[in-house]
């Protein structure tokens, strides 16, 4: 009769033999050939960026609000400082464009479309008043199908679909993305891709807040612009920022500096890493600066507002 002792050394020396034949032992997926990881394409595992919880932005009461301006911003992407929004032109697996980010994001669910113009006359918005999806993307643009356009669609235009009927369906597939305002020469709406947007349009409130002695930047909303059929680049939607950060906070930007820390877009919108010049604050017109300044008067115009902004703060202090 064995001993207790005897017992559990025999289970441990049984349950450790059964571990290293189990680990000996490759799986039977890739055994078969049904998986084979690929190899990590780095020296190291990042998991940082992976880990990271969005930024917890302070209380703000209106109580402590001792001055606020509200101002709109454009960010064009043709500056260097910005080439982290705009780079790369084509989705990788590693590095996307923040339109890319942007739209996965309403792919899937994760952020939500506003209208940039809305009401029954089709004014400026971007009040997020209304919203958008995917589908109707192409309404909102104002990129009708035409299904006239598709040339002898009965013999070049294949039945994918197989409903019998060469249509629009067929010519113009389902496509992973959203549209541009140039229609192709079949009537078909393309994909508006990255290098597609020209610029982003920011709309912020510049706060001072009297209890922390602190200012803030809230940024409110963000819209992609490119350019449409009239030929002016004007806002495709709008979405609410506070939506995106979530999502923001787990994708990775270029970092021209350090390729160790690469950062979210999060972080750079937050830290302010981009260059932006001011289009409008809020006035009792609501009108824009090129409503009544064109050309270098017009970024003139913005940078006084800019400073106005700083010489605000700078005189709240003593010295």
């Amino acid at each position: 009769m064995l001993t207790m002792k005897a017992q559990i050394s025999a289970l441990l020396f049984v349950f450790l033999m059964t571990s290293l034949v189990s680990l000996a032992q490759p799986s039977q997926s890739v055994v078969n050939g049904s998986y084979v990881p690929p190899p990590r394409d780095r020296s190291y595992e990042q998991i940082l960026n992976r880990q990271r919880k969005v930024k917890e932005w302070p209380n703000l009461r209106e109580s402590d609000i001792l001055w606020k301006k509200r101002v709109w911003e454009e960010i064009d992407l043709d500056q260097k400082i910005n080439y982290a929004l705009f780079y790369p032109k084509d989705e990788k697996l590693g590095r996307k464009s923040l339109w890319h980010v942007i739209v996965q994001g309403l792919k899937d669910g994760d952020i939500t479309a506003y209208k940039a113009n809305a009401g029954p006359i089709g004014a400026e918005d971007d009040e997020f008043t209304e919203r958008v999806n995917l589908q109707e993307v192409s309404t909102v643009m104002s990129i009708p199908i035409d299904v006239g356009a598709i040339t002898d669609p009965y013999l070049t235009v294949p039945d994918t679909d197989l409903d019998r009927i060469a249509d629009a369906d067929d010519a113009c597939p389902a496509i992973p993305g959203l549209y541009s305002p140039t229609p192709s020469e079949n009537g078909c709406p393309p994909v508006i891709i990255g290098q597609d947007i020209e610029r982003y349009r920011l709309k912020e409130d510049w706060i001072f807040d009297k209890q922390r002695s602190q200012r803030y930047v809230r940024i409110i909303g963000i819209a992609p612009m490119a350019k449409k059929a009239n030929g002016d680049v004007e806002p495709l939607f709008w979405l609410y920022y506070d939506e995106c950060r979530f999502l923001f906070s787990k994708k990775e930007c270029f970092n021209m500096m350090n390729d160790a820390f690469k950062g979210t877009f999060e972080d750079l919108f937050e830290t302010r890493h981009f260059s932006g010049y001011v289009i409008k604050e809020e006035n009792i017109y609501d009108r824009n600066i090129t409503d009544y300044a064109q050309g270098i008067d017009a970024l003139l115009e913005g940078e006084r507002i800019k400073k106005e902004i700083y010489e605000y703060e700078h005189d709240l202090w003593n010295y």
